[in-house]
């Protein structure tokens, strides 16, 4: 999942127009060994941050359908996870670096949600909505001063990106559908070698059980009405 968020970022930042004048667009963290190698204009997308919002988090378990409409499979609820990025920009010069976060910073903001189209992999097939809050408030979790003081860095300006993604649940096959009706047999006593060929309870007699199998809805006569007198 976090692989398709960077991907679903990497596109919405694309569609924007930073990359088509030479900036280079990385997921690197930006610590100082990396910095004096760089030689572009650089826009970093660091993930930093990654937090369970257990309030989401809901048990049971979901149907998978065919094309028939039969159940055939299972599915655990999505959990939730906050997705948080450090956002810089890198130039030779701190005016340029503040144009490039200044792009950066209208993009993200003019998007409350990754867009549908973005998606890719399991985000597409569970086709929910991942939203994005950029630059909000205080944040839960590692500080900015924490985050550069661990990648050996100076603080400099950054915008702290969050996305709310969530992780596809645990596949559980379901069982078969039923093709037989039940059979009861009856249990050979001692010495008799005779095979009891058993009997179908309620579809005996039934040869083509439908498309929906044995387990499909049967036509039943009226049950028979009585006749109830005055209570005495």
């Amino acid at each position: 999942m976090i692989h398709e968020i960077d991907e679903g970022v990497r596109l919405l930042l694309t569609e924007s127009g930073l990359t088509e004048s030479g900036v280079d667009l990385v997921f690197d963290p930006p610590t100082r060994e990396w910095a004096a190698r760089r030689n572009a204009p650089t826009i970093s997308v660091f993930l930093y941050d990654i937090k369970e919002d257990v309030e989401r988090r809901r048990t049971g378990r979901l149907e998978e359908y065919d094309d028939t409409g039969r159940i055939v499979a299972y599915r655990t609820p999505p959990r939730w996870f906050d997705l948080t990025y450090l956002v810089t920009a890198w130039t030779n010069r701190p005016q340029d670096e503040h144009r490039l976060l200044s792009e950066v910073l209208r993009c993200l903001a003019r998007t409350d949600v990754l867009p549908a189209r973005l998606h890719t992999g399991t985000l597409l097939q569970l086709g929910l909505a991942v939203p994005i809050e950029v630059a909000g408030g205080a944040q839960q979790g590692r500080s900015a001063g924490d985050v550069w003081s661990a990648l050996g860095g100076e603080l400099k300006a950054a915008i702290d990106l969050k996305v709310l993604a969530p992780l596809a649940g645990e596949p559980i096959d379901a069982a078969p559908p039923v093709t037989e009706g039940l059979r009861v047999r009856v249990a050979p006593t001692a010495g008799d070698t005779s095979a009891d060929p058993g009997r179908r309870l309620r579809y005996d007699g039934t040869d083509d059980p439908g498309p929906h199998g044995f387990a499909g809805p049967r036509d039943r006569p009226e049950p028979t009405r009585r006749h109830r007198g005055p209570v005495r």
